[in-house]
């Protein structure tokens, strides 16, 4: 692992075909220039900081590796040992000095578990970085949302930043004569609303602040994608998801949009207060995906929707019959569901999970809509754990199983196609998984003489097409990710399969 050097503050953002707008509603938001077609490159960015993320374990300050042993040789927080090897590695450029003559010692955790002491170490790392780059703090991090009121309302998570961060830094870390109290409360904020986060190319989390990407709006339903690039020091790439039109709002989801309008609004509310009222969350049927729809106890072709889905206590309703039933109720029976899932996706990942997996989706049939949020999940799970897991190992899958996984496969994608349209990473790795049981199939069939050659054809055309989007894609992702790595290994079963459908031609011909 290579501990990232700091980026400098030259050429730390290039804008294309993006503008800052503000409204009363939004505050400062970004635009679209001009129209703009899916998949163009709209904003790069280097970060202002990057540090770990908080409420999190003991880990390296140089490169986030999970370190509970070793310590930097000057200071004694926690840094690994090839990390206390590279000179310029962030954590010795930034906060090593301030520990070092302040004499603030690292207390280390015993057993494991969250290490308050170093939720300090992105907020310091912000403020140096304001004394780097003054002018980039006073025009870009400056404005940043931080909803100081709202915090302070959590009485006991404002109390715990205040003595954990602030107060550590002004008092053991000698700067109280540097940074005001309000100022650390302040980049608190900021961090806690509009960082965001990033893994190394070895997949350690943590967090990065992009004063100009970090202003987007939220939607959920987004209209851009965003890609970070550890090997370019945590550079972000924001590009349209799809096509854009002159001055549209660029938005970007601030939660996971495979969680159901509930879900979002509690997250949305939680973390960066406010409640959303996007198209997805004002429709109870969720775009006509019926994300959240519970099957109706009293018929059966209805299912129960919310009638104010925005609404914490609202009720649900039957659009086919008179049936309805209480939030409070629904609420029950949906976290009833979700315990049970959790408890499978807590089993050892193997035969027993994905068996118990189909166990609760046969279960489910009768309570949920089939793309319902839980049941989807499922599917997700399902999906990549076929041809992975021991006994279900992709030579050992039959016919019914590359069905099986096939089937799943649409499933998800039918709702990312709504979701996540265009640029969109998860349905990518979605579209790779699908084009291995459809070529399996087809080859099965064309042995079995159930299709002939130019049946054989279509059908491994239709893979062909399914990882030339998947590449089209992943080409945008940092190669040493878990996505270029992949988009790398759909290049080459695209060559291959190109291949042999060229050579299939020619017989047929």
């Amino acid at each position: 692992m290579t501990a990232p050097a700091m980026p400098t503050a030259m050429a730390t953002l290039h804008v294309n075909r993006t503008l800052v707008e503000w409204s009363p509603i939004y505050g400062r938001y970004l635009v679209a220039q001009q129209n703009t077609s899916g998949h163009s490159l709209l904003i790069e960015e280097l970060p202002f900081a990057v540090g770990p993320k908080s409420q999190g374990g003991v880990v390296c300050l140089g490169c986030y590796s999970p370190e509970l042993e070793n310590c930097c040789p000057q200071c004694g927080w926690p840094l690994c040992e090839e990390c206390s090897k590279i000179e310029d590695n962030v954590h010795k450029q930034m906060e090593c000095r301030i520990f070092k003559e302040a004499k603030a010692r690292f207390y280390r955790i015993a057993n494991g578990g969250q290490c308050p002491q170093l939720d300090c170490i992105m907020p310091l790392r912000v403020l140096l970085a304001k004394e780097q780059q003054p002018e980039r703090w006073e025009k870009d991090v400056a404005p940043m949302e931080h909803h100081e009121a709202e915090r302070r309302e959590n009485s006991d998570i404002w109390h715990a930043d205040r003595v954990n961060i602030a107060q550590y830094l002004r008092g053991p870390c000698k700067l109280a004569s540097r940074f005001s109290e309000e100022l650390i409360m302040q980049v608190v904020g900021i961090l806690e609303v509009n960082a965001f986060e990033a893994r190394t190319t070895v997949g350690y989390p943590l967090r990065c602040l992009y004063p100009y990407t970090g202003i987007l709006a939220h939607n959920c339903v987004p209209n851009t994608a965003r890609s970070i690039y550890p090997s370019e020091n945590y550079k972000i790439r924001l590009y349209a998801m799809v096509d854009l039109e002159a001055n549209q709002q660029l938005q970007h989801s601030y939660t996971y949009t495979l969680d159901g309008t509930a879900q979002r609004q509690k997250h949305l509310l939680e973390g960066k207060y406010f409640k959303c009222r996007c198209q997805r969350c004002l429709d109870p049927s969720e775009m006509q995906t019926h994300f959240s729809s519970l099957k109706c106890g009293q018929c059966t072709e209805g299912y129960l929707l919310p009638r104010n889905p925005t609404d914490t206590d609202t009720s649900w309703h039957c659009r086919s019959c008179d049936n309805s039933n209480s939030n409070e109720e629904t609420q029950r029976i949906l976290n009833a569901l979700q315990a049970e899932v959790n408890g499978v996706q807590s089993l050892e990942m193997g035969a027993k999970r994905l068996e118990e997996s189909e166990r609760l989706l046969r279960k489910y049939k009768s309570l949920l809509h089939p793309l319902h949020y839980i049941a989807i999940g499922l599917k997700q799970l399902l999906i990549e754990m076929y041809g992975r897991v021991q006994g279900y190992e992709m030579v050992q899958l039959n016919d019914n199983h590359l069905e099986r996984k096939s089937e799943l496969c649409r499933d998800v994608l039918k709702v990312l196609n709504i979701f996540e349209p265009g640029l969109s990473r998860s349905r990518a790795m979605n579209l790779y998984e699908l084009h291995v049981p459809l070529v399996l199939l087809a080859k099965s069939g064309f042995i079995a003489s159930k299709l002939n050659g130019g049946e054989l054809r279509a059908r491994l055309l239709e893979a062909i097409d399914l990882l030339k989007e998947c590449v089209d894609i992943l080409q945008h992702e940092d190669k040493s990710s878990q996505e270029g790595v992949l988009c790398g290994v759909a290049k080459k079963a695209l060559e291959q399969l190109t291949i042999s459908v060229e050579g299939l031609g020619n017989e047929l011909d």
